[in-house]
């Protein structure tokens, strides 16, 4: 009886021996599937600011985190002009909404809201142009002044929305 037990695990472990073996993991550590024999250069410009509600160091602080974001993730340089990956956008929503209102009828939590239209354009492949919009969003206490938290929240809602952005376009999850 024992010996049809090992017989039956030997025919059962041929065959997934075999099938295994046709596959293969691939893992990439730069955190992108970009091709360097085809693609070499990048032109990120400016995202300016077109929401209503306007917070001037949000432009800077976002090119920057989206700028560092590319430059370490890949091997990719960036240039001024034309390029095999172009990227191009605006920043289009910075919002504030009340989202939790406490029994005195006030809100406790507020939500800010950034959203960026971003257009990414392949020279190299069209089908792999995208002109999307990508928002996230980060709540904090009433009990505290915007102008007090709107630094660090900014720098944290950019850090998510380039991480969306580069998986987006770059990184072709």
């Amino acid at each position: 009886m024992k010996f049809f037990k090992i017989l039956k695990t030997f025919f059962f472990l041929i065959p997934v021996t075999f099938i295994l073996q046709g596959c293969t993991i691939s893992y990439r550590f730069n955190g992108s599937a970009i091709n360097y024999d085809i693609y070499h250069t990048i032109d990120i410009t400016d995202f300016p600011i077109r929401a209503a509600l306007v917070y001037p160091p949000l432009q800077q602080t976002f090119e920057n985190k989206l700028l560092d974001y590319v430059t370490r993730q890949t091997k990719l340089q960036e240039i001024d002009g034309p390029a095999d990956i172009e990227m191009s956008g605006e920043i289009t929503g910075y919002s504030l909404s009340p989202q939790s209102v406490g029994s005195d009828a006030y809100a406790t939590e507020t939500r800010l809201t950034i959203s960026v239209r971003v257009k990414y354009v392949d020279n190299k492949n069209p089908a792999n142009n995208i002109d999307q919009t990508f928002t996230a969003y980060r709540q904090f206490s009433s009990s505290l002044m915007l102008t007090d938290v709107q630094d660090d929240l900014c720098n944290q809602i950019s850090e998510e929305l380039v991480n969306l952005i580069f998986n987006a376009t770059l990184g072709n999850w």
